[in-house]
């Protein structure tokens, strides 16, 4: 098996070269394009992202960002969260024009064109990184998958419904109902 010299690999230098008409990320050097969500993937989003915001800015725990917003793990490892959130303690990663560092939970939403993606390259690169919390939701099954970074890889903790409410690991107190993720 070759490996891609590092010179062809893209970079973050590269795709702040491209076209600000579109999203895209770059995973272990390899470019991809991100087509607009649909309406209910964004809906779903503007939901996480409300309910999160809310909750950590009331109660002063942190940061909680939307797509489009660049989180640079490395310079071959640019991506654009649907949600994300950054403890009050980690800050300091968190610049103007995005977030150099692993964000405390990362949440992202399938849609066709991105699915095996989010549950596969991206997986594997938030727990290279140590994202400790990742959610992925899927709006079809209607259903959110949570994991927790544990001794270097993923756990799953639970997979809830429209019916279930948890509590994430990372925001105690707060208790997320499923109802008004997919309302």
């Amino acid at each position: 098996m070759s490996s891609i010299p590092e010179h062809l690999k893209f970079t973050y230098e590269d795709y702040l070269l491209l076209p600000e008409d579109r999203r895209y990320e770059i995973i272990g050097g390899d470019l991809f394009m991100t087509p607009s969500p649909k309406r209910a993937h964004q809906k779903i989003s503007l939901n996480l992202a409300t309910i999160l915001w809310s909750f950590a800015k009331a109660h002063g725990l942190g940061e909680v960002y939307e797509a489009p917003f660049d989180v640079l793990f490395s310079r071959h490892d640019v991506v654009q969260p649907d949600v994300l959130f950054v403890s009050r303690e980690n800050l300091s990663i968190v610049g103007e024009n995005n977030i150099q560092g692993a964000p405390d939970l990362i949440i992202e939403i399938l849609s066709p064109s991105t699915a095996e993606r989010d549950l596969d390259l991206k997986k594997k690169l938030y727990a290279r990184h140590a994202v400790k919390e990742y959610w992925i939701v899927d709006p079809d099954a209607r259903k959110v998958t949570v994991y927790l970074w544990k001794d270097n890889d993923y756990v799953k903790t639970g997979v809830y419904g429209e019916e279930d409410s948890w509590q994430p690991h990372l925001l105690p107190g707060l208790t997320i109902k499923g109802k008004e993720i997919f309302a």
